[in-house]
């Protein structure tokens, strides 16, 4: 009779993630990822031809240097504001060895997309995405994709971080 009750819990608790929809890493969170992704390599803000801004000392979570890049794109139809931060790391990096050559030392690009009114309201309509180099997503300990509305509710991670930003916009570089 256990069995059978947490079992029909389990569905229920999927039934009602399926229905209200992930807030992260679910299906459709990782196609608009993979559509966010073709959009900024056709931008030419990622992958091998990406034009690189100064790179900088970071700070955790994002990495040990960084380097920040914005611009308006489309994506499926709709324009937004992008802001790309490539996270770099590794033993003995620096601004410098980045700056000299930052592929070797890259370790993820994270992203905020601007998405339409109504993605998100209570977080400012905010895509959030934290890929590995080569474009898939990296995943939590849980093996939940990271993209979409990442850990939203949650104490720590994308949101709840931003959200403690100065001026209200979910923005520390402006």
């Amino acid at each position: 009779m256990k069995r059978i009750i947490i079992a029909l819990s389990l569905v229920s608790v999927s039934a009602l993630a399926g229905a209200a929809g992930m807030p992260f890493g679910g299906q459709d969170s990782v196609d608009d990822a993979k559509a966010l992704w073709q959009a900024m390599t056709n931008e030419g803000l990622v992958g091998d031809n990406a034009v690189h801004s100064r790179p900088y000392k970071g700070v955790p979570p994002h990495g040990m240097v960084l380097d920040t890049i914005e611009k308006d794109i489309t994506v499926n139809g709709h324009t937004g504001h992008v802001i790309i931060k490539r996270n770099y790391g590794g033993k003995g990096v620096d601004v410098n060895k980045v700056a000299k050559d930052p592929k070797p030392w890259l370790k993820a690009v994270t992203v905020m997309f601007k998405r339409e009114n109504g993605y998100d309201a209570d977080n400012q309509n905010w895509f959030w995405a934290k890929y590995k180099p080569n474009g898939s997503l990296h995943s939590n300990p849980k093996k939940m994709l990271l993209a979409g509305r990442v850990a939203k509710g949650k104490p720590a991670g994308c949101i709840s971080c931003h959200r403690a930003a100065p001026g209200g916009d979910y923005l520390f570089n402006q």
